[in-house]
């Protein structure tokens, strides 16, 4: 029997290796019909297209082997009648798999001829579209037919092709004169199949972590458009837009979000009249500077960075104490119910960034947003008042399209640790260890004296899990760190690596911030989470015996810092969020008149609300959009919840609107070009103040 099984086996392997060159094939023809440029000179990044694109593929293609396996040659061991059949049924299954994939690829050209992209969200908007009108649009506009008539030869073809594969001649089964030689020979096959495909189906690994997608995309080939894309199969592509479903936004029409905008408008007491771009909307004029303006800014965010890890009830673990000394400094105002922009890293940067909400739409894999932004991007009002911005990454650019991302808005450079850190500095699963990448952002800091007036975005990565850094390298020792902290605490090795990897992330940002003080003394610090986080297993310890609440597990810390500043400047606001930031900034040193552009109103005015696409926040309660469940700030464990009806939902739905109306409107997307020359002469102007105010101290 075990024979019949190691013949048939080969059989299932002869009829998977035709679906990767099958694939390759495909891969080609997208490239020699679409390419944008020569490929003279690219044959490196094209390569390893190939060779990324051959192992992501295996999502699918691994598959065919195992269906092989489990519907055909198992089965035939037992039923001689299916055994008969197998090659026939194999032959059958394949090409229809091949028509799958043929399917796919004619939709792909087609999609990508009309909007210049692989197949994303817009793909869903078929589905209430006029089927006739698509049809006639397939066989005319686009010679379906052709496409039609040609997947005749192109079935014949696949079917000749397998049935050579199929009658390729097979390794005999070896026969042993001792049976425990024979017996362990089969274990080793079953044991070689069995990893031979986790292997193939995981991408040339055998760590699942590791397994090809878009994030890991290598760079040289992420850093080209059109060959990253070219990298994703079909299958592949329809697989990543079912589990990235497109956002209901995209599906409104342009006269549902303008009444969207007009309900939030009368919601929020504007009486402003909505324009093509809504954006325009949010017009502000700074009152006047509330600081010296300093020389220069850093809004620093901190990877998973929770609020819960500086209150009071874990104040025993000790491991935020660096960021905790500075918000006890004089000169430093804290907010300690803050809500992130997103619920994720990407959107909240995203949204940090460009001053509109990601909403989940993943703005900065668009691309639209990488050849313009809107009116309330950071940089961009920043450069009107003469800042030169910089963003700092721990990780590489590439994850996330960053490095188109960034200069479309605004930044005028975009560094990734992983290019100015060197080939061998540590690294996590994201990015390079903080402490090394501050450091050495520190230093090319302290080398630019070119530009007198500086913005820098700084974002680190070494808090993320799996949590697998040496933290004993690293100056982790539990006992000298968390003394006072319960045994269960302390002995449980899966919380220490999450602790010691929240504390040596929290010494590094604030030795970041230290060092920056004594080099630039009048800088405003600005510091943030990019979303909540906790160490969920220490619900289960004698230090907690309860469950997060709400605010615990969505609130991020934030603090300033400013020689000029006080808790007062946030004038008794005990509640704020991520885009709360931007406008602050404006206020604590624009010049009175200055004109700026943000949909929610600074730190420096009362708030009696925080609202995003996903949560709700007043100075009494926290709540979810995703449901009509909310707690109040005062509950003491994740169960104290109540039900009732959801507040400020036009608001909510208005700011998700905003940023998918401007996603089907790219026109609206400004270039960030270069200051105009009156706004270059207001610059310098404020520049010089500046520096006058330094020289007179």
């Amino acid at each position: 029997m075990f024979e019949q099984f190691y013949i048939s086996m080969q059989q299932d392997i002869k009829l998977f290796v035709f679906f990767p060159v099958l694939c390759a094939v495909f891969r080609g023809i997208f490239i020699y019909t679409y390419k944008p440029y020569s490929l003279k000179g690219k044959w490196k990044v094209v390569k390893e297209c190939f060779r990324f694109g051959f192992w992501w593929g295996m999502d699918f293609n691994a598959y065919v082997f195992l269906f092989s396996l489990l519907l055909i040659t198992l089965p035939g061991l037992v039923f001689p009648y299916w055994h008969s059949h197998a090659n026939f049924v194999r032959l059958m299954g394949g090409t229809i798999y091949a028509a799958i994939l043929y399917a796919a690829f004619v939709g792909k050209m087609i999609f990508y001829f009309q909007f210049h992209d692989t197949f994303n969200g817009l793909v869903l908007l078929g589905r209430k579209a006029n089927k006739r009108n698509l049809i006639d649009v397939f066989l005319n506009q686009y010679h379906g037919w052709t496409a039609i008539l040609g997947a005749i030869p192109y079935t014949f073809a696949c079917w000749i092709i397998l049935t050579l594969l199929i009658r390729f001649p097979s390794v005999a089964y070896p026969h042993f004169s001792l049976p425990v030689v024979s017996y362990g020979f089969n274990v080793l096959i079953v044991l070689v199949v069995g990893l031979g495909f986790y292997f193939f189906r995981y991408g040339g690994t055998l760590i699942h972590d590791d397994k090809p997608e878009w994030d890991t995309i290598p760079d040289i080939v992420k850093n080209d458009v059109f060959l990253s894309k070219a990298a994703m199969d079909d299958l592949v592509a329809l697989e990543y837009l079912a589990e990235h479903p497109m956002n209901d936004s995209l599906k409104h029409t342009d006269e549902e979000d303008m009444q969207s905008f007009e309900t939030a408008a009368k919601e929020i007491g504007a009486a402003l009249p909505i324009q093509k771009n809504p954006v325009y909307m949010s017009r502000r004029i700074a009152k006047g500077s509330m600081i010296k303006p300093p020389s220069h800014i850093f809004l620093i965010v901190g990877e998973s960075y929770g609020q819960n890890y500086v209150d009071p009830f874990l104040q025993s673990l000790h491991v935020a104490d660096g960021i905790k000394s500075l918000m006890n400094d004089p000169s430093a105002a804290v907010i300690s119910n803050f809500l992130s922009a997103g619920i994720i890293s990407r959107p909240s940067i995203v949204s940090l960034m460009s001053g509109i909400f990601d909403a989940g739409l993943e703005l900065n894999e668009r691309e639209a947003f990488w050849r313009g932004t809107v009116p309330t991007s950071l940089p961009v009002q920043l450069r009107k008042l003469g800042y030169h911005s910089s963003y700092w990454y721990g990780g590489s650019l590439a994850h996330g399209n960053f490095q188109h991302f960034c200069p479309a808005c605004g930044f005028d450079r975009a560094m990734a640790a992983t290019d100015f850190c060197g080939p061998n500095a540590p690294m996590s699963w994201v990015g390079v260890y903080d402490g090394v990448f501050l450091d050495k952002t520190a230093e090319l800091i302290e080398q630019d004296d070119v530009h007198p007036l500086q913005f820098h975005f700084v974002y680190t990565t070494s808090n993320h899990g799996p949590y697998k850094m040496n933290l004993g390298e690293l100056g982790f020792d539990t006992e000298r760190i968390m003394p006072d902290a319960p045994d269960d605490v302390k002995h449980n090795k899966g919380i220490q690596s999450v602790l010691g990897t929240f504390w040596y992330s929290d010494q590094a940002i604030s030795n970041f911030i230290e060092r920056m003080k004594r080099c630039y003394k009048d800088s405003l610090f600005i510091f943030t989470g990019d979303h909540g986080g906790s160490c969920g297993e220490l619900q289960h310890t004698s230090l907690m015996q309860r469950t997060y609440t709400f605010r615990e597990l969505h609130c991020p810390v934030f603090m300033m810092q400013h020689p000029d500043i006080t808790q007062n400047i946030l004038a008794g606001n005990m509640i704020g969020g991520h885009m709360n930031i931007m406008p602050t900034i404006m206020e604590l040193i624009g010049p009175a008149g200055f004109e700026y552009y943000s949909l929610v109103p600074p730190l420096t005015e009362k708030l009696s609300r925080v609202v995003t696409p996903y949560h709700w926040l007043t100075a009494e309660a926290i709540g979810d959009y995703s449901d009509n469940y909310y707690q109040m700030l005062a509950a003491i464990s994740g169960e104290q919840v109540n039900m009732g009806n959801t507040p400020y939902i036009h608001i909510s739905e208005a700011e998700r609107n905003l940023s998918a109306y401007l996603l089907r409107h790219p026109e609206l997307l400004k270039e960030a070009g270069r200051p105009s020359v009156s706004s270059l002469t207001f610059s310098d102007k404020f520049a010089k103040m500046v520096h006058m105010s330094d020289a007179g101290e």
